[in-house]
């Protein structure tokens, strides 16, 4: 499929170059903007090349960024000092494309696989009124009680983390193998060498844990539109974590949809037939959601979306609570009154 890529680098308020890249549709100018927002130890060039071009194919813009220390960005390697930089560096960046004078009118939708979750949460809480929806895709917004680690490791490991802050020293399973499905992808995935495959350093781990935990505690303030997908089958983070966010959320458009037999990696890791069905309900959610905004986006006027018809952004009927089950799915309808 032919679209327009394009890779620029830029530097962030603490002199680090981040690698950007986006994808355009070949013909005309996209008619939304989704901002990527990639998984722990992951990168966006190749990893989420799938995504950035099946979205650009639907007629978007869709822009990504390496976080500090992943893919071809500078930094120590899946070092995280600070989860707040990276969101921060991804505010800075995803604000300043929708800030060209082109894009001022277009919806704007954050994109969130795994780790990306947490990232897309924060930045809507960093301004809760700026974005028009988000796709979470496994989230991390919440740790799994099967998984979460006893208070004492955790004080015994926070005493130590200035100390040794990018020291390899937490054990973990091969996240690969747990995560995709596919064989043959999961090698091609294995050999992608901008993705880490080390052991966590321990500061970025705490950080991980930090980061969940002030997530969990805080599911009832999101309130904008999402569409959570998960894989039923998935063990490397519990469906029951996203059930938490759509079950706690204040936002009045939700949508849920857990995939029988699936795993972690739904966009990358899954058999093409899973792939495209996933990718399917992604384009579906994002079009009923784009609208071409008036100039002053901070009123709340009018929209036109692209049938035609206007609504008011503040809720349209059609944007309402929704729980499915499966590929063809078991729909719960909730709407706000």
């Amino acid at each position: 499929m032919e679209v327009d890529y394009r890779e620029e680098y830029i530097q962030n308020s603490r002199g680090v170059q981040l690698f950007t890249c986006r994808w355009l549709p070949p013909s005309s100018a996209p008619k939304a903007l989704v901002f990527l927002c990639h998984g722990y130890g992951m990168e966006c060039s190749n990893f989420m090349r799938a995504c950035g071009v099946t979205l650009a194919v639907a007629g978007y813009g869709v822009y990504g960024m390496d976080y500090e220390g992943h893919g071809r960005s500078m930094g120590a390697r899946c070092y995280i000092r600070k989860f707040d930089h990276i969101v921060a560096d991804c505010d800075q960046f995803f604000k300043s494309i929708c800030d060209e004078e082109e894009n001022r009118r277009k919806s704007r939708f954050l994109y969130g696989e795994s780790m990306g979750g947490a990232v897309t949460l924060l930045l809507h809480r960093r301004d809760p009124t700026f974005w028009d929806g988000a796709v979470l895709v496994a989230p991390m917004c919440k740790i799994s009680e099967k998984v979460k680690p006893h208070p004492v490791v955790v004080t015994l490991l926070t005493q130590v983390e200035e100390i040794i802050p990018k020291w390899k020293i937490v054990p973990t399973k091969d996240v690969i193998d747990s995560a995709f499905k596919d064989p043959v992808k999961r090698e091609k995935i294995r050999s992608n060498k901008l993705i880490y495959q080390d052991k966590p350093r321990l500061k970025t781990a705490l950080e991980l844990l930090r980061t969940s935990l002030d997530l969990e505690d805080s599911l009832s303030e999101v309130k904008l539109p999402f569409f959570v997908l998960h894989g039923e089958a998935d063990s490397v983070t519990d469906p029951e974590v996203s059930r938490a966010l759509y079950e706690r959320a204040s936002s009045s458009d939700k949508t849920m949809k857990l995939y029988p037999g699936m795993w972690h990696g739904l966009t990358a890791g899954e058999p093409d037939d899973n792939v495209e069905a996933v990718f399917a309900d992604i384009t579906t959610w994002l079009n009923q959601r784009s609208l071409n905004w008036t100039e002053d986006r901070a009123r709340h006027t009018l929209v036109e979306p692209h049938n035609g018809e206007y609504v008011n952004p503040k809720f349209d009927k059609r944007h309402q609570k929704r729980f499915l089950c499966g590929l063809k799915g078991r729909t719960q309808h909730h709407s706000a009154m």
